[in-house]
C-alpha cells in the first residue's frame, strides 16, 4: 500500500507480485530544480521484474487524459541472478499504443539487485531500474483495526469508536520494492506547465497484452475498489474513469464519509481523484496532490478524504533513508 495491495482481501493482480504496482512519485530533482524525477515502484517480493511484462508511465501534457508520452520499460529473464532491461521512449499519436513502442533508448542496461545502483544515462534522462528502500509508510495492524471488512468489503466501512485504531508503528521501515527511476529535464515533460502521469503494467499471455494493473493517485485503487471492480478498474483507461467509475466513488464516499452526492462530486472533483492520474505541476513546489514526495502522509490523505475529516492522523514519521541524489530511494535492506 498506497497500492501494495487492494482492499485486505485481494492479492496481486493476476496472482502476480511481479506484475504489483506500488506507488508513484514525481517531484522536483533537489539537486537542479530544472530537472525532474518520476518513479514508479513494482513488486513488493523483489525477486524480478516480470520478463514478458511491460512497466510504463504515461504522461499526458495537454489535458486531454490520452498519453503524450510514453516510457516502457521491459525487462530479461533473470538468470544467474541477473537481469536486464531495456527502455523505449514514444512522443505523440505512437504513443498512444499500449506495446513498447518508440526509439529504444536504452539496450541491456544491468537492473540493480545489490546496494550499489547502477544509474544509465541516454541523453539529457537517466535511468535506474532495480531493488531499493521502499519510502512508504503506513501503520498496516491500524488499517485493519479501522475497517471492517465482514461480508467481502475492501476498504468500504470505516467504523471510530471511542479508541484510535493507529498503533503508532510503521509496517514499512525494512521493506523493499522494486523500482524504475527516470529524471529529465522538465522543459521535456512538454506541460503547459502541468502534466498527468499514470504507470500501467501490461503482461503478455498467451500472444494477448493485458493490462495487468495502473498507478495514479496514491491508494485510489486500494481503497475504492472491491474484488468484483478490481480486475476491470486495472484493465480501463483513464480517459473513461469518470464515465464509469463516478458513481461507485459516489456509493462508496458516501458509505465512508456520509456524503452527499453533490457533496462527493464536488470533493473528487477538488481532488482530481478522477481521471486517476497524478498531476504534477513542476512551477510549483511538489507534495501531493501536486506530484508526490517521500515524505508525504497519503494514507492520511486518503482516509480524511474517504471520512470527510473524521479519521484522526496516524502519527507516523517518513522514512529518514532516502537520498536527495539520484535515484533517491534508499539503499535496500539487507534480510
Amino acid at each position: 500500500m498506497s497500492n501494495h495491495f487492494t482492499g485486505l482481501s485481494l492479492g496481486p493482480p493476476l496472482g502476480d507480485q511481479r506484475l504489483d504496482l506500488c506507488d508513484l512519485y514525481a517531484f522536483q530533482s533537489p539537486s537542479d530544480p530544472s530537472r525532474s524525477a518520476i518513479i514508479l515502484n513494482a513488486n513488493p517480493a523483489c525477486d524480478e521484474f516480470h520478463p514478458e511484462a511491460i512497466y510504463r508511465l504515461n504522461i499526458d501534457n495537454d489535458g486531454d487524459c490520452l498519453t503524450d508520452i510514453a516510457i516502457s520499460y521491459v525487462f530479461s529473464p533473470k538468470q544467474n541472478g541477473r537481469q536486464t532491461f531495456d527502455v523505449y521512449l514514444a512522443r505523440g499519436a505512437e504513443s498512444h499504443s499500449p506495446e513498447a513502442v518508440g526509439e529504444k533508448i536504452v539496450s541491456g542496461a544491468e537492473v540493480s539487485f545489490g546496494a550499489t545502483p547502477n544509474i544509465v544515462r541516454s541523453g539529457d534522462l537517466t535511468f535506474f531500474a532495480g531493488v531499493r528502500s521502499d519510502a512508504f509508510f503506513f501503520d498496516y495492524d491500524g488499517i485493519l483495526a479501522l475497517y471492517d471488512t465482514s461480508g467481502g468489503r475492501n476498504f468500504t466501512a470505516p467504523h471510530l469508536g471511542g479508541k484510535s485504531p493507529w498503533t503508532g508503528k510503521d509496517s514499512n521501515t525494512e521493506a523493499n520494492v522494486l523500482s524504475t527511476v527516470v529524471e529529465m529535464p522538465t522543459s521535456a515533460l512538454g506541460g503547459n506547465p502541468a502534466i498527468r502521469i499514470w504507470g500501467r503494467c501490461s503482461v503478455r499471455e498467451d500472444g494477448k497484452l493485458i493490462h495487468a494493473d495502473r498507478a495514479g493517485h496514491p491508494s485510489v485503487s486500494s481503497f475504492f475498489n472491491t474484488d468484483e471492480t478490481k480486475e476491470e478498474y486495472n484493465a480501463s483507461e483513464p480517459v473513461n474513469d469518470r464515465a464509469r467509475w463516478l458513481e461507485l466513488f459516489i456509493h462508496l464516499m458516501g458509505h465512508t464519509g456520509d456524503y452527499t452526492r453533490d457533496e462527493a462530486i464536488s470533493a473528487i472533483d477538488a481532488h482530481g481523484i478522477l481521471p486517476d492520474m497524478l498531476s504534477f505541476d513542476p512551477t510549483k513546489p511538489a507534495g501531493y496532490p501536486n506530484g508526490r514526495t517521500f515524505a508525504d502522509d497519503v494514507i492520511n490523505f486518503r482516509l480524511s478524504f474517504l471520512s470527510k475529516g473524521d479519521i484522526p492522523p496516524d502519527g507516523l514519521e517518513p522514512h529518514t533513508d532516502t537520498l536527495k541524489e539520484f535515484p533517491y530511494l534508499g539503499t535496500p535492506h539487507t534480510k
